[in-house]
């Protein structure tokens, strides 16, 4: 029964002890083996099941994958003497968790120092450039407000480093800076670039007075087109009446001519009917309710009334 007890005890001390002596390093991990806080061999980067002392060595976990790293959002002065606000970010990996042990130690301490080289190199960087090639990284036609005599989109200035030269230039300030303490800085980015709440105002107000000026020359250039329009109708109308009052004349004429004919051959068979209905036409046209006539009463004028009445 002893025996039985002695066994079961020397188990579970040896279980203890082999769960204490195993460890295991994940796909994204590296591991630093420390015995009384000073390194023991080499860093384990292979991934699988390790063992060490156990309750003597301890297994300092770093990882192996990309980390993030996202600055505070500062105001810089550009070489042209313009306050904006830079935000940044970056990414880094450790490449020697040995060297980041004896240096920083942990991440949270890695991340102070990233923002303490990084910081200052962005600073430097926007310093030394000008506003637009923080902002721009190309010389590319922009549409702009400011139109020259020929019609053409005028630029203020020419692109020379550009936007994507200036992070490559904080990317290779700051990293030998990191080297020592084994951080690799992968990739820096500018993630925001603002104005500062005074200078903005300003800018805001000149992009309104820029597209207003854009707006007002696509509305003259609209006023003189429909002006042209309104110039063609007119023209068109005056041309198409012209000719339809050319031809209404025409056809009046000949209109014209013809009865003129008609009434020739007719009157010219009858002259005495013909005189007859003249004179009726002028009895109807002067003798009504506002004329008063005195005539004789043998005025030739009569002679059809006078035979009527006889």
């Amino acid at each position: 029964m002893r025996n039985k007890g002695l066994i079961i005890v020397v188990l579970i001390v040896a279980a203890v002890l082999i769960y204490n002596a195993a460890y295991i390093v994940d796909e994204t991990e590296q591991v630093v083996v420390t015995q009384f806080g000073r390194i023991i061999g080499g860093p384990k980067m292979d991934p699988g099941l390790k063992f060490k002392i156990p309750f003597i060595q301890n297994a300092n976990y770093f990882a192996k994958n990309l980390l993030d790293w996202d600055g505070d959002a500062g105001q810089i002065p550009t070489l042209d003497k313009t306050f904006i606000w830079v935000d940044t970010f970056a990414r880094w990996k450790i490449i020697d968790p040995v060297k980041f042990f004896q240096t920083v130690n942990n991440r949270f301490n890695a991340v102070g120092k990233l923002n303490d080289i990084i910081d200052p190199s962005v600073r430097n960087a926007i310093t030394s450039h000008s506003l637009i090639e923080a902002v721009r990284k190309s010389n590319r036609e922009m549409d702009r407000a400011d139109i020259g005599p020929e019609g053409e989109a005028r630029l203020y200035a020419s692109i020379i480093a550009g936007r994507e030269k200036i992070t490559a230039g904080i990317l290779e300030q700051a990293q030998p800076k990191l080297a020592p303490f084994g951080i690799e800085l992968v990739d820096i980015k500018i993630k925001r670039i603002n104005y500062v709440e005074q200078v903005r105002k300003s800018v805001y107000g000149r992009m309104v007075a820029e597209r207003n000026q854009i707006a007002e020359k696509f509305r003259s250039e609209g006023k003189g087109e429909a002006q042209k329009i309104l110039g063609d109708k007119e023209r068109d109308l005056q041309e198409i009446t012209s000719e339809a009052y050319r031809v209404a004349q025409e056809i009046k004429g000949k209109a014209d001519a013809q009865a003129t004919i008609i009434y020739a051959e007719s009157y010219g068979a009858d002259p005495d009917f013909y005189s007859f209905v003249q004179t009726l036409e002028i009895y109807g046209e002067s003798l009504n309710n506002t004329n008063t006539l005195i005539l004789s009463t043998d005025s030739e004028f009569l002679k059809y009334l006078k035979g009527y009445t006889e």
